[in-house]
Protein backbone atom coordinates (compact mmCIF):
# COMPACT_ATOMS: atom_id res chain seq x y z
CA UNK A 1 0.00 0.00 0.00
CA UNK A 2 3.18 2.26 0.70
CA UNK A 3 4.48 2.08 -2.40
CA UNK A 4 1.23 2.42 -4.50
CA UNK A 5 0.74 5.45 -2.52
CA UNK A 6 4.42 7.10 -3.33
CA UNK A 7 3.65 5.80 -7.04
CA UNK A 8 0.33 8.10 -6.81
CA UNK A 9 2.34 10.92 -5.21
CA UNK A 10 4.90 10.77 -7.27
CA UNK A 11 2.65 10.96 -10.96
CA UNK A 12 0.23 13.68 -9.44
CA UNK A 13 -2.37 11.25 -8.95
CA UNK A 14 -2.94 12.25 -5.17
CA UNK A 15 -2.37 15.79 -3.33
CA UNK A 16 -0.52 15.69 -0.30
CA UNK A 17 -1.10 18.22 1.95
CA UNK A 18 1.74 20.84 2.46
CA UNK A 19 3.52 20.98 5.22
CA UNK A 20 3.34 24.93 5.03
CA UNK A 21 0.59 25.98 2.85
CA UNK A 22 1.12 28.63 0.19
CA UNK A 23 0.27 32.07 0.30
CA UNK A 24 -3.30 32.65 -0.76
CA UNK A 25 -4.01 29.34 -0.80
CA UNK A 26 -7.57 27.85 0.80
CA UNK A 27 -7.21 25.91 4.20
CA UNK A 28 -9.65 23.63 4.84
CA UNK A 29 -10.58 22.08 8.24
CA UNK A 30 -13.11 19.80 9.53
CA UNK A 31 -14.30 19.32 13.24
CA UNK A 32 -16.19 16.21 14.46
CA UNK A 33 -18.42 17.26 17.74
CA UNK A 34 -16.57 14.49 19.55
CA UNK A 35 -13.47 17.01 19.28
CA UNK A 36 -11.56 14.91 16.12
CA UNK A 37 -9.99 17.42 13.81
CA UNK A 38 -8.84 16.81 10.28
CA UNK A 39 -7.48 19.85 8.57
CA UNK A 40 -6.22 19.56 4.93
CA UNK A 41 -6.03 21.97 1.67
CA UNK A 42 -9.08 23.61 0.77
CA UNK A 43 -11.40 23.28 -2.46
CA UNK A 44 -14.10 25.40 -3.65
CA UNK A 45 -16.20 27.93 -1.69
CA UNK A 46 -14.60 29.53 0.90
CA UNK A 47 -17.59 29.43 3.44
CA UNK A 48 -18.32 27.41 6.41
CA UNK A 49 -21.00 24.85 6.62
CA UNK A 50 -22.60 22.47 9.28
CA UNK A 51 -24.21 19.10 8.57
CA UNK A 52 -23.88 15.38 9.56
CA UNK A 53 -20.54 13.41 8.68
CA UNK A 54 -21.23 10.29 6.41
CA UNK A 55 -18.83 8.34 3.99
CA UNK A 56 -19.98 6.97 0.54
CA UNK A 57 -17.58 3.36 -0.59
CA UNK A 58 -18.28 3.99 -4.19
CA UNK A 59 -15.13 4.31 -6.61
CA UNK A 60 -16.97 6.16 -9.38
CA UNK A 61 -20.14 8.15 -10.05
CA UNK A 62 -19.02 10.99 -7.68
CA UNK A 63 -21.45 13.74 -9.94
CA UNK A 64 -24.38 11.67 -9.45
CA UNK A 65 -23.90 10.93 -5.69
CA UNK A 66 -22.87 15.20 -4.90
CA UNK A 67 -26.34 15.88 -6.97
CA UNK A 68 -28.68 13.01 -4.88
CA UNK A 69 -31.00 14.89 -2.69
CA UNK A 70 -30.85 12.42 -0.32
CA UNK A 71 -27.29 14.01 1.09
CA UNK A 72 -29.02 16.79 1.56
CA UNK A 73 -27.78 18.29 5.32
CA UNK A 74 -24.99 16.13 5.25
CA UNK A 75 -21.29 16.52 4.66
CA UNK A 76 -19.89 13.71 2.20
CA UNK A 77 -16.80 11.74 2.56
CA UNK A 78 -15.58 10.28 -0.45
CA UNK A 79 -13.40 6.79 1.01
CA UNK A 80 -11.88 6.61 -2.77
CA UNK A 81 -8.71 8.20 -2.85
CA UNK A 82 -8.62 9.75 -5.93
CA UNK A 83 -11.96 12.16 -7.14
CA UNK A 84 -12.35 13.88 -10.28
CA UNK A 85 -10.35 12.37 -13.40
CA UNK A 86 -13.53 12.88 -15.31
CA UNK A 87 -14.69 16.07 -14.83
CA UNK A 88 -18.05 17.35 -14.94
CA UNK A 89 -20.27 17.18 -17.57
CA UNK A 90 -22.48 20.49 -18.42
CA UNK A 91 -25.27 21.84 -17.19
CA UNK A 92 -28.32 20.81 -19.07
CA UNK A 93 -31.85 18.75 -19.44
CA UNK A 94 -32.78 15.73 -21.02
CA UNK A 95 -35.96 15.67 -24.22
CA UNK A 96 -37.51 14.71 -20.89
CA UNK A 97 -36.91 18.24 -19.16
CA UNK A 98 -34.79 16.06 -16.30
CA UNK A 99 -31.49 17.10 -15.21
CA UNK A 100 -28.48 14.83 -16.81
CA UNK A 101 -27.40 14.30 -13.34
CA UNK A 102 -29.76 13.43 -10.49
CA UNK A 103 -30.59 17.02 -9.00
CA UNK A 104 -30.32 20.39 -10.53
CA UNK A 105 -27.20 21.06 -7.72
CA UNK A 106 -24.91 19.79 -5.43
CA UNK A 107 -26.85 18.64 -2.38
CA UNK A 108 -24.32 18.18 0.18
CA UNK A 109 -23.48 20.78 2.42
CA UNK A 110 -19.79 19.76 2.66
CA UNK A 111 -17.11 17.50 0.68
CA UNK A 112 -14.37 15.35 2.29
CA UNK A 113 -11.66 14.04 -0.58
CA UNK A 114 -8.25 12.61 -0.06
CA UNK A 115 -6.82 13.79 -3.34
CA UNK A 116 -8.23 15.00 -6.83
CA UNK A 117 -6.66 14.96 -10.34
CA UNK A 118 -7.66 17.38 -13.46
CA UNK A 119 -10.15 16.18 -15.62
CA UNK A 120 -9.31 14.27 -18.65
CA UNK A 121 -12.90 13.53 -20.46
CA UNK A 122 -14.21 14.72 -23.41
CA UNK A 123 -17.60 15.47 -22.02
CA UNK A 124 -16.10 17.39 -19.00
CA UNK A 125 -17.29 21.26 -18.76
CA UNK A 126 -15.37 22.32 -15.65
CA UNK A 127 -13.22 20.70 -12.93
CA UNK A 128 -14.76 19.23 -9.51
CA UNK A 129 -13.34 22.45 -7.46
CA UNK A 130 -14.55 24.78 -9.93
CA UNK A 131 -18.10 23.09 -9.44
CA UNK A 132 -18.11 23.21 -5.59
CA UNK A 133 -17.12 26.78 -5.96
CA UNK A 134 -19.78 27.60 -8.04
CA UNK A 135 -22.21 26.49 -5.88
CA UNK A 136 -21.20 27.67 -3.07
CA UNK A 137 -20.27 24.32 -1.52
CA UNK A 138 -16.59 23.85 0.68
CA UNK A 139 -14.71 20.93 0.09
CA UNK A 140 -11.07 20.00 1.83
CA UNK A 141 -8.82 17.48 -0.20
CA UNK A 142 -5.64 15.96 1.78
CA UNK A 143 -7.33 14.44 4.35
CA UNK A 144 -7.01 11.33 5.76
CA UNK A 145 -10.23 9.75 4.63
CA UNK A 146 -9.35 6.19 5.89
CA UNK A 147 -8.86 7.34 9.38
CA UNK A 148 -12.13 9.02 9.26
CA UNK A 149 -13.99 6.47 7.93
CA UNK A 150 -12.39 3.83 10.46
CA UNK A 151 -13.35 6.76 13.35
CA UNK A 152 -17.04 7.27 11.77
CA UNK A 153 -17.77 3.47 11.57
CA UNK A 154 -16.44 2.99 15.30
CA UNK A 155 -17.61 6.17 16.98
CA UNK A 156 -21.32 6.50 14.81
CA UNK A 157 -21.99 9.05 12.25
CA UNK A 158 -21.62 12.61 14.01
CA UNK A 159 -22.67 16.22 13.00
CA UNK A 160 -19.26 17.97 11.87
CA UNK A 161 -18.58 21.83 10.63
CA UNK A 162 -16.27 22.05 7.44
CA UNK A 163 -14.69 25.72 6.98
CA UNK A 164 -12.55 26.54 3.97
CA UNK A 165 -10.75 30.09 4.75
CA UNK A 166 -8.27 32.38 2.93
CA UNK A 167 -6.82 33.29 6.50
CA UNK A 168 -3.59 32.35 7.49
CA UNK A 169 -4.45 30.95 10.53
CA UNK A 170 -7.17 28.54 10.46
CA UNK A 171 -10.24 28.82 13.03
CA UNK A 172 -9.63 27.52 16.51
CA UNK A 173 -11.79 24.10 18.09
CA UNK A 174 -13.49 26.96 20.29
CA UNK A 175 -14.60 29.07 17.61
CA UNK A 176 -15.74 25.92 15.42
CA UNK A 177 -17.60 24.34 18.09
CA UNK A 178 -19.54 27.24 18.53
CA UNK A 179 -21.11 27.48 15.07
CA UNK A 180 -21.41 23.49 15.79
CA UNK A 181 -23.19 24.09 18.69
CA UNK A 182 -25.77 26.70 17.01
CA UNK A 183 -26.97 25.11 14.56
CA UNK A 184 -29.75 22.38 14.47
CA UNK A 185 -29.64 18.30 14.87
CA UNK A 186 -30.22 16.63 11.57
CA UNK A 187 -33.61 15.09 12.43
CA UNK A 188 -34.81 18.80 13.64
CA UNK A 189 -34.21 20.30 10.06
CA UNK A 190 -36.82 20.12 7.73
CA UNK A 191 -35.62 19.77 4.14
CA UNK A 192 -38.17 19.07 2.45
CA UNK A 193 -38.78 23.26 1.34
CA UNK A 194 -35.08 22.29 -0.38
CA UNK A 195 -35.81 19.43 -2.33
CA UNK A 196 -39.06 18.63 -3.16
CA UNK A 197 -40.95 20.08 -5.74
CA UNK A 198 -43.79 23.24 -5.11
CA UNK A 199 -46.58 21.97 -7.82
CA UNK A 200 -47.66 19.53 -9.61
CA UNK A 201 -45.78 18.52 -13.12
CA UNK A 202 -47.19 15.60 -15.60
CA UNK A 203 -44.07 14.04 -17.63
CA UNK A 204 -45.04 11.86 -20.52
CA UNK A 205 -43.66 10.50 -23.56
CA UNK A 206 -46.14 7.68 -25.26
CA UNK A 207 -49.09 8.62 -23.14
CA UNK A 208 -48.94 5.18 -21.22
CA UNK A 209 -50.78 4.45 -17.78
CA UNK A 210 -50.37 7.28 -15.23
CA UNK A 211 -48.12 6.88 -12.22
CA UNK A 212 -48.65 9.62 -9.50
CA UNK A 213 -44.67 10.11 -7.71
CA UNK A 214 -45.23 11.89 -4.14
CA UNK A 215 -41.74 13.39 -4.50
CA UNK A 216 -39.31 13.77 -1.35
CA UNK A 217 -36.57 15.04 -3.32
CA UNK A 218 -36.41 12.20 -6.20
CA UNK A 219 -33.60 11.11 -7.87
CA UNK A 220 -33.95 12.02 -11.68
CA UNK A 221 -32.97 8.45 -13.02
CA UNK A 222 -35.88 6.99 -10.54
CA UNK A 223 -38.25 9.23 -13.21
CA UNK A 224 -36.37 7.68 -16.13
CA UNK A 225 -36.79 4.10 -15.07
CA UNK A 226 -40.70 4.62 -15.11
CA UNK A 227 -40.38 7.07 -18.40
CA UNK A 228 -38.54 3.78 -20.00
CA UNK A 229 -41.23 1.61 -19.80
CA UNK A 230 -43.86 3.51 -21.23
CA UNK A 231 -45.77 4.82 -18.13
CA UNK A 232 -46.37 8.65 -17.64
CA UNK A 233 -45.86 10.15 -15.13
CA UNK A 234 -47.33 12.79 -12.56
CA UNK A 235 -44.64 14.11 -9.92
CA UNK A 236 -46.50 15.38 -6.39
CA UNK A 237 -45.22 17.53 -4.03
CA UNK A 238 -44.39 15.20 -0.91
CA UNK A 239 -47.62 16.37 1.67
CA UNK A 240 -50.08 16.32 -1.81
CA UNK A 241 -53.37 14.18 -2.19
CA UNK A 242 -52.94 11.54 -4.35
CA UNK A 243 -55.57 12.31 -7.04
CA UNK A 244 -57.84 9.36 -8.24
CA UNK A 245 -57.84 11.10 -11.25
CA UNK A 246 -55.41 14.12 -13.27
CA UNK A 247 -56.22 15.83 -16.20
CA UNK A 248 -59.27 13.47 -17.34
CA UNK A 249 -56.85 9.88 -16.51
CA UNK A 250 -56.57 7.56 -14.24
CA UNK A 251 -54.17 7.54 -11.49
CA UNK A 252 -52.81 3.67 -11.80
CA UNK A 253 -49.97 3.44 -9.58
CA UNK A 254 -47.64 5.09 -6.84
CA UNK A 255 -43.79 5.55 -6.13
CA UNK A 256 -42.56 6.82 -3.29
CA UNK A 257 -38.51 7.65 -4.00
CA UNK A 258 -35.87 8.77 -1.97
CA UNK A 259 -34.76 12.02 0.04
CA UNK A 260 -32.90 13.34 3.16
CA UNK A 261 -33.66 13.22 6.82
CA UNK A 262 -35.76 11.32 9.54
CA UNK A 263 -38.50 9.95 7.91
CA UNK A 264 -40.34 10.02 10.67
CA UNK A 265 -40.85 13.30 10.71
CA UNK A 266 -42.36 13.35 7.02
CA UNK A 267 -46.06 13.14 9.14
CA UNK A 268 -47.85 14.58 5.82
CA UNK A 269 -46.57 11.80 3.46
CA UNK A 270 -46.92 9.05 5.90
CA UNK A 271 -50.76 10.49 6.63
CA UNK A 272 -51.20 10.28 2.58
CA UNK A 273 -49.67 6.84 2.28
CA UNK A 274 -52.19 5.42 4.88
CA UNK A 275 -55.65 6.98 3.37
CA UNK A 276 -56.99 3.56 1.88
CA UNK A 277 -57.73 5.36 -1.72
CA UNK A 278 -54.16 5.47 -1.85
CA UNK A 279 -53.53 2.09 -0.03
CA UNK A 280 -55.43 0.49 -2.77
CA UNK A 281 -52.81 1.48 -5.54
CA UNK A 282 -50.07 -0.57 -6.93
CA UNK A 283 -46.93 0.97 -5.20
CA UNK A 284 -43.34 0.89 -5.16
CA UNK A 285 -41.36 2.47 -2.42
CA UNK A 286 -37.44 2.90 -2.86
CA UNK A 287 -35.02 4.16 -0.60
CA UNK A 288 -37.16 6.63 2.14
CA UNK A 289 -40.02 5.13 0.54
CA UNK A 290 -39.14 1.74 1.75
CA UNK A 291 -39.14 3.08 5.12
CA UNK A 292 -42.21 6.04 4.61
CA UNK A 293 -45.00 3.20 3.85
CA UNK A 294 -43.37 0.82 6.80
CA UNK A 295 -44.36 3.91 8.56
CA UNK A 296 -47.35 4.27 7.01
CA UNK A 297 -48.86 1.07 7.57
CA UNK A 298 -47.87 1.26 11.58
CA UNK A 299 -44.18 -0.49 11.65
CA UNK A 300 -41.34 1.96 13.51
CA UNK A 301 -37.93 3.45 11.94
CA UNK A 302 -34.51 3.20 13.64
CA UNK A 303 -31.49 5.38 13.07
CA UNK A 304 -28.42 3.50 11.52
CA UNK A 305 -25.17 3.74 13.85
CA UNK A 306 -23.14 4.81 10.57
CA UNK A 307 -25.86 4.03 7.42
CA UNK A 308 -25.25 2.02 4.17
CA UNK A 309 -24.03 4.51 1.57
CA UNK A 310 -22.11 3.33 -1.96
CA UNK A 311 -22.52 1.42 -4.81
CA UNK A 312 -21.33 -2.21 -3.81
CA UNK A 313 -23.88 -2.97 -1.10
CA UNK A 314 -25.10 -7.00 -1.11
CA UNK A 315 -28.97 -7.36 -0.66
CA UNK A 316 -30.24 -11.22 -0.21
CA UNK A 317 -33.70 -11.90 -1.40
CA UNK A 318 -36.13 -13.93 -0.05
CA UNK A 319 -35.40 -16.50 -2.63
CA UNK A 320 -32.09 -17.20 -2.00
CA UNK A 321 -31.24 -14.61 -4.78
CA UNK A 322 -28.11 -12.10 -3.89
CA UNK A 323 -27.95 -8.72 -5.58
CA UNK A 324 -25.17 -6.10 -5.60
CA UNK A 325 -26.98 -2.66 -5.40
CA UNK A 326 -26.44 1.19 -5.09
CA UNK A 327 -27.68 2.46 -1.61
CA UNK A 328 -27.71 5.61 0.17
CA UNK A 329 -29.73 5.46 3.62
CA UNK A 330 -29.32 5.99 7.58
CA UNK A 331 -32.14 4.95 8.86
CA UNK A 332 -34.25 1.10 8.63
CA UNK A 333 -36.77 0.10 9.23
CA UNK A 334 -37.52 -2.13 12.82
CA UNK A 335 -38.18 -5.59 11.49
CA UNK A 336 -39.84 -6.33 15.76
CA UNK A 337 -42.12 -3.42 14.69
CA UNK A 338 -43.75 -5.73 11.22
CA UNK A 339 -46.54 -7.90 13.02
CA UNK A 340 -49.53 -6.42 12.39
CA UNK A 341 -49.03 -4.57 9.63
CA UNK A 342 -49.77 -6.69 6.65
CA UNK A 343 -45.45 -6.32 5.46
CA UNK A 344 -43.50 -9.09 5.40
CA UNK A 345 -39.91 -8.94 4.70
CA UNK A 346 -38.41 -9.45 1.14
CA UNK A 347 -34.79 -8.68 1.24
CA UNK A 348 -32.12 -8.15 4.26
CA UNK A 349 -28.66 -7.11 4.39
CA UNK A 350 -26.07 -9.52 4.29
CA UNK A 351 -23.74 -7.46 6.91
CA UNK A 352 -25.83 -6.32 9.87
CA UNK A 353 -29.55 -8.53 9.01
CA UNK A 354 -31.43 -4.97 8.64
CA UNK A 355 -34.40 -4.78 6.20
CA UNK A 356 -33.55 -4.04 2.10
CA UNK A 357 -37.10 -5.11 0.84
CA UNK A 358 -40.83 -5.31 2.06
CA UNK A 359 -44.15 -6.57 0.64
CA UNK A 360 -47.35 -6.82 1.19
CA UNK A 361 -49.74 -9.74 1.92
CA UNK A 362 -51.42 -8.33 -0.82
CA UNK A 363 -49.30 -8.46 -3.78
CA UNK A 364 -50.30 -4.36 -4.27
CA UNK A 365 -46.77 -3.21 -2.63
CA UNK A 366 -43.06 -3.56 -3.35
CA UNK A 367 -39.97 -1.50 -1.48
CA UNK A 368 -36.14 -1.70 -1.78
CA UNK A 369 -34.10 -0.03 0.30
CA UNK A 370 -31.27 0.34 -1.96
CA UNK A 371 -31.35 2.01 -5.37
CA UNK A 372 -32.61 -0.53 -8.00
CA UNK A 373 -31.92 2.55 -10.62
CA UNK A 374 -28.44 2.28 -9.87
CA UNK A 375 -26.57 5.77 -10.92
CA UNK A 376 -24.27 5.43 -10.02
CA UNK A 377 -23.90 1.62 -9.73
CA UNK A 378 -25.28 -1.67 -10.91
CA UNK A 379 -28.43 -2.16 -12.16
CA UNK A 380 -29.40 -6.00 -11.11
CA UNK A 381 -32.29 -5.20 -9.23
CA UNK A 382 -33.98 -2.97 -12.41
CA UNK A 383 -36.24 -5.75 -12.26
CA UNK A 384 -38.31 -4.27 -9.82
CA UNK A 385 -39.27 -1.52 -12.24
CA UNK A 386 -40.35 -4.32 -14.49
CA UNK A 387 -42.71 -5.47 -11.88
CA UNK A 388 -44.30 -2.78 -10.88
CA UNK A 389 -44.89 -1.93 -14.37
CA UNK A 390 -46.74 -4.80 -15.01
CA UNK A 391 -49.00 -3.74 -11.61
CA UNK A 392 -50.08 -0.60 -12.92
CA UNK A 393 -51.10 -1.85 -16.41
CA UNK A 394 -53.05 -4.41 -14.66
CA UNK A 395 -55.06 -1.83 -13.01
CA UNK A 396 -55.04 0.99 -16.02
Amino acid sequence: MLRTNLLLLHFGFLTPVPARAEKGALRGTLLLEDGTRFDGEGLGAAVRRVGEVVFTTGMVGYPESLTDPSFRGQILTFTYPLLGNYGVPADRRDADGLPVLESDAIQPRGVIVRGTTPPHHWSSSRDLGSWLADEEVPGIRGVDTRRLTEHLRTRGVVRGVIDVTAAERPASDEELMRSLRAAPQYAEESFMAEVAPKRPKLLARDGGPLVAVLDCGIKASILRNLLDRRLSVLRLPYDHEVPARWDGRRVAGLLVGNGPGDPAELGPTIEELARPATRALPTLGICLGNQLVALARGAQTFKLKYGHRGQNKTIEFADGRALIMSENHGYAVDPASLPATGLKVWATNPDDGTIEGLRDTGGRLLALQGHPEGHPGPQEAGFVFDRFAEKVRRRS
